[in-house]
Parts: C-alpha cells; structure tokens; sequence
C-alpha cells in the first residue's frame, strides 16, 4: 500500500465526516495530519485528523499536491472539482 503524502486522497472511516473523501493537505507529524475538501473543510480551516480514521486511496492528485509544496494559492473550487468524482 502506498503512503500517505500531501495531495493524497483518502477516505474518512471514522468520525462525523465518516465516508467522505478529502484531499491530505500537510502532514503534521506520525499520527496526524490535516484534511480539506474544499466544502465542509476549506482551506482556512482544515481538519486535523489521527491518519488511521482514514483509509489512503492510492490516488495523489499531483496538481494540488504541487501547488501544497510550492506555495501557491489554491482555491477551495479547485479541491471541490477535483473530488467531485469521488463525494458525488
């Protein structure tokens, strides 16, 4: 299986946001990390989540997870599009 890794998408399994998909947008240490997904979660105020309440989905959106790295802007639109596959 794959490692978690900034842009990542992942599947909440436990919590109120249970069966959401959210995008991974820092890791903040071995246990945690923050989660967005541009509606429920924005950007401002990402969620901090312990990373085994969430299943990694193998899938790195490497356009996001660029823009993470580089500093650069993102928009909550963006993250949106990016899971609407995935949340419907």
């Amino acid at each position: 299986m794959q490692e978690i890794e900034v842009g990542s998408i992942v599947l909440s399994i436990a919590g109120r946001d249970k069966g959401r998909f959210f995008v991974v947008y820092e890791i903040v240490d071995d246990n945690y990390i923050t989660i967005v997904d541009g509606a429920l979660r924005k950007l401002e105020k990402a969620k901090l989540k312990k990373i085994k309440h969430v299943k990694n989905q193998n899938i790195v959106l490497e356009r996001l997870q660029n823009k993470f790295k580089e500093g650069i802007k993102v928009y909550d639109a963006e993250v949106r599009s990016a899971l609407k596959p995935y949340n419907g």
